[in-house]
């Protein structure tokens, strides 16, 4: 399966004023990855739902930052 952060290295320019960031990491949505959306996935509860923003638990990204670490209460 797909990696959800991925890693881009932009041009710097020796000209710049600021020390350039040499690599940039950015997230991809699951549903990038899936094609088409298959019959009786498995869903979330409702309140769950609520709380993810997804019924479906597939689809679900907490997206987080790269220097933040994952919370304990992940619902995937």
């Amino acid at each position: 399966m797909s990696t959800y952060r991925r890693v881009w290295y932009p041009y710097a320019s020796p000209f710049d004023p600021c020390p350039p960031i040499k690599a940039k990491t950015y997230s991809t949505p699951p549903n990038l990855f899936l094609g088409f959306q298959p019959p009786n996935l498995e869903q979330f509860t409702p309140m769950q739902a609520l709380r993810t923003g997804t019924l479906w638990k597939v689809f679900y990204d907490p997206w987080y930052s790269p220097y933040e670490a994952p919370r304990e209460d992940d619902h995937s």
